[in-house]
This record gives structure tokens, sequence and C-alpha cells, in this order.
């Protein structure tokens, strides 16, 4: 088997679910899990998190996939349906829908429904991807009250800004204008709003990156919000190589020796997730202490300076990211974010994962 295997921490999602609930006790906490529950495993991640009142998934398999596994919380599909086939079966098996345009309304009314089905109300507040238009939310949900095929309604809306200067009230304010006129359950806040935010938390709060230990806000770690990394990805050294001054590693000639230098070649590449644009400096850590990666990194090795840690040999463990170093870490010395490099290890079907259950 090779070395490199993705730990997951059932205790670390526990605890990080715990820190929204303090910042939030008067929400319900709607768990974002999608993307395989950012790439740790859905199921898993749901028995971490089972203390949520809600989990929020992408596609109706998703859905179904955690109703068949025992989980009664409210179910909800981020995007809504994509297909009319869909809305009947979401309804039996009590799946809300998230509703963003005319069209989805219009495939609900339609649905032949043996039971009526809770639905999520999205306003385009300014992010412009998905959402009613402000003008015509206050008529459009006027027409919706007492339908007998609906049977409850949410206001929900998202942030684009809540983790940069901006901040929230340039869309806040606009929800809060259309949702003020009626007495319906209210979701506005993601991670970096329930962070940032205390006014955003309402009725739902709609946490995602701060469950997995991972920064939702550039610039600031995770242990500032005294959150715990859920995935440790670990590796080996399979190889040393002894670099004279001038020699280069890997592909390109990127990388040149300055003077002797002591190479460890490590079992992971982009093949497994980890971002092939990571530069010479991406932080690592090995028998203790850490250290850096060199040149470029290749399909399936990358490769770090093991110059000043003699002890270091063929088969010493890699910690990559997770207790030592911060996956933000990793994410902004490659030019990107955590939530990408957590996802692309669960889209990599070369790294398997282990659940750790009672560690923390």
């Amino acid at each position: 088997m090779r070395p490199l295997k993705a730990f997951i921490n059932q205790a670390s999602l526990r605890h990080n679910l715990a820190i929204v609930k303090q910042l939030t006790p008067k929400s319900k906490i709607m768990s974002v899990v999608k993307a395989n529950g950012y790439g740790h495993g859905l199921i898993n991640v749901a028995h971490g998190l089972s203390e949520s009142d809600g989990f929020a998934v992408l596609s109706l398999n998703e859905a179904i996939d955690l109703r068949e596994h025992g989980f009664e919380q409210t179910i909800l599909l981020l995007e809504g349906a994509f297909e009319a086939y869909e809305i009947p079966i979401a309804a039996k098996m009590r799946i809300n829908l998230v509703v963003h345009n005319i069209q989805q309304l219009q495939m609900i009314e339609h649905a032949k429904l043996n039971h009526p089905i809770d639905i999520h109300f999205k306003i385009n507040t300014g992010m412009n991807r998905l959402g009613f238009d402000p003008k015509d939310a206050k008529d459009i949900l006027k027409s919706l009250q007492n339908k007998s095929h609906i049977k409850s309604i949410t206001l929900m809306t998202h942030f684009a800004t809540a983790d940069e200067p901006r901040g929230v009230d340039w869309q806040f304010n606009i929800f809060n204008d259309i949702a003020n006129h009626f007495n319906f359950s209210r979701s506005v806040a993601n991670s970096a709003s329930i962070l940032n935010y205390k006014s955003t938390h309402l009725d739902w709060v709609r946490p995602g990156i701060m469950l997995y230990g991972a920064s939702p806000i550039v610039g600031e770690k995770s242990s500032s919000f005294n959150l715990k990394p859920v995935m440790q990805l670990k590796s080996k050294i399979i190889a040393i190589q002894n670099l004279s001054k001038n020699d280069s590693i890997g592909y390109g000639d990127s990388f040149k020796a300055k003077n002797d230098m002591r190479i460890a070649v490590v079992a992971c590449g982009y093949a497994d997730g980890y971002p092939r644009h990571a530069p010479t400096g991406t932080p690592v850590f090995v028998e203790g202490k850490k250290t850096f990666t060199v040149g470029r990194v290749s399909m399936d090795m990358l490769y770090i300076d093991i110059t000043n840690i003699p002890n270091a040999s063929i088969s010493s463990d890699v910690e990559l990211w997770g207790e030592h170093i911060l996956v933000d870490e990793v994410a902004e010395k490659s030019g990107t974010v955590g939530y990408e490099l957590l996802c692309a290890i669960s889209a990599s079907i070369r790294v398997p994962m282990e659940t750790l259950y009672g560690q923390k």
C-alpha cells in the first residue's frame, strides 16, 4: 500500500460544531456537508456533526444517502431541484428545497405531491449567483402564502464579502427590507458571518468551512477562533537525494540548490489532490520539525528539504497538512483557499481515508 492517507477526526468535528453553538446559542445549525463533506466523506462527517439541526447538500443523491443512513434532521438542497421528477421524491423524504427562480416554483406547483414541501426562498442581494430579484421578491412571496403544496417558507441569501472589509450590511439591509414584511424563518449567516457579525445569526446559521477546522477569513488562522483541523494528510519519505550546489530536482529545472542539500522524496503529488502550483517554500512537517517543499510538484511525488533534519530517513512520516501545518498555510502559499485543497483530496480516488473517533 502506498503510504499516503487522510485521517478524519470526528472529535474535531464535534469540537468545531460546539464552537458554532457557543457563538449562535439562539439559532438552529444547518451544517453544510456538500462536496462529500468538503472532501472528508459525507457519512463520516454527518456522524461527527450529528448534533446539528440540519444538513445542507447539493444533490438529491446526497440527501437520500443521509436519509438512508438514518439521519432525521432537516436536509436542504442548496440549489434546489434540477429536474421536476426530484420534487415528489424530496417531498416524500422530507427534503427541503431552495428555490431561486420562477421555473423551480412552477415545477413545485405542477408536481403531484402527497406531502407539502418546505422551501427556502433565496433572494439575490448582490452576489448575483442565484436568487430572486429583490424588486420582485415581495410580490412572489405574497403569492406563495397559504399554498397547499408549500408547508413552510424560510427566507435566505448568501453573503459575498462577509470575510472582507466591505462586510455584510450592503446585502443584509436589502434582505431585511424584504424579510421584515413577513413572519418567515430567516437564514443568512455563513462561516465568516457567524464569526464576524452576530446580528446575522437569525433563525438558522449555515456553517461550512469552519466545521472542518479551516479559516473562512483570509489572513486569520483557524486556531485564533479555537477551531481544530479535522483532516490530517500524511505520507512518508520514499527516497533521499543528496544535491550538490547548482544541482536541480524535478521537472523543469525550476529549483537549483544554492548549497549542498539533502532532499527527501515524498509519496504525494497533484494526482492525489496536492496543489501542483504549490511553490518552493510550502510548509510541511517531518520528524518534529517544520520544513518546506522544493521544486515542482509531480503527479505522484513532491520534494522537501531535510538538510537540517538529520534523523529524517526513508519511511519517516510527513504531515502535509493537519495538526502541525494548517491547510490554510498550504493554501495561502499556493494562491488558493483551504476549501479547494480539502475537496481535492475527496476528488482523488487515490487517497484512502481513516476515521478517528475519540482523539482530540
